[in-house]
């Protein structure tokens, strides 16, 4: 049996570091470690966003969330501030993670640093990698979070943020998004959200 790749050794342990997450999620009726599906569905997004995703762009989409929930968001003040402190602080902290795991299954560390900044999204808009997290993360969160996300959240506040969403994604992203399946009422809000954007 030939031996593992890098890119073998990587993602195996992004998922077992992902597997480790004590939250579950049921999924077509099997239990799974919520963030291990969460990477699950990043990468089903990237073969849509992206034709041939290179391999850091793939580590890079697979470890966006990683290790999550070890950092909540509960131990950050309120609000926006509070928000985009932890985001960046999340990022931060799955980018490194995942460089060390990058460089422990053979690459080199110009390519792990690279997967961080994507992680990061650094360079958003002009790094094709970076915009594949974040079309990712976007049609993740619009196929599975927004109808929950939208009652929770004031409405004219609600269509901000899909205005703001919709302004990080590329053209191929929102194209998909589109073609989501959603409610009458979250439709409604996204109608609303290009309409008025």
């Amino acid at each position: 049996m030939p031996d593992k790749t890098p890119f073998q050794r990587a993602m195996d342990e992004l998922d077992t570091l992902h597997a480790a997450d004590p939250r579950r999620v049921e999924h077509e009726g099997v239990s799974l470690p919520h963030e291990l599906w969460h990477a699950g569905r990043m990468s089903a997004w990237l073969e849509h966003v992206v034709e041939e995703p290179s391999e850091l762009m793939q580590l890079a989409v697979r470890s966006q969330h990683l290790q999550r929930w070890e950092l909540p968001r509960s131990e950050y003040p309120e609000g926006r501030v509070g928000y985009l402190t932890w985001r960046r602080d999340q990022g931060k902290r799955a980018g490194e993670t995942t460089a060390r795991v990058m460089q422990a299954a053979g690459y080199s560390a110009t390519d792990a640093a690279a997967v961080a900044s994507m992680i990061r999204k650094q360079g958003l808009g002009r790094d094709p990698g970076a915009q594949a997290v974040e079309d990712c993360a976007c049609l993740v969160f619009l196929e599975n979070y927004f109808a929950d996300f939208s009652r929770q959240v004031e409405h004219d506040h609600l269509v901000r943020i899909v205005q703001k969403t919709w302004g990080k994604m590329s053209p191929r992203a929102r194209e998909l998004a589109l073609e989501l399946s959603m409610s009458e009422e979250a439709r409604a809000v996204v109608e609303e959200a290009l309409s008025s954007g």
